[in-house]
């Protein structure tokens, strides 16, 4: 039985609605460009999930190819491609990304009211 690896990746991305493909872990970033996204997604104050692409060749390039961007980190937000560090960086400067953050999860704050 082979792997489906575009299917994993879908499947990971609808089940976050914060998700960065990274080089190591937010604790332990591999790359400037992972640790620059890592602090950016951090000053948010938002929750994110994360996938080390380090830890899966396979993953690693097939993410590459699924958001047909060559670069990692790659940000996904509410199933949506964002972009990679520079991209983040910028929409956080102009206060888009916190936008949308804040709609990723609205959902849940309209949850916990009722």
């Amino acid at each position: 039985m082979s792997r489906d690896v575009m299917a994993e990746i879908r499947d990971e991305i609808a089940a976050n609605k914060v998700l960065l493909y990274m080089k190591g872990n937010p604790s332990f970033p591999m790359c400037g460009f992972s640790a620059a996204t890592v602090e950016v997604l951090r000053a948010t104050g938002r929750q994110f999930a994360h996938v080390n692409i380090l830890e899966d060749p396979e993953k690693r390039e097939a993410i590459k190819t699924f958001s047909k961007w060559p670069t990692i980190p790659q940000l996904y937000i509410n199933g949506e491609f964002v972009g990679g560090c520079d991209i983040v960086q910028d929409l956080y400067a102009s206060g888009e990304l916190q936008r949308l953050l804040a709609q990723a999860f609205e959902g849940d704050v309209a949850a916990a009211k009722h």
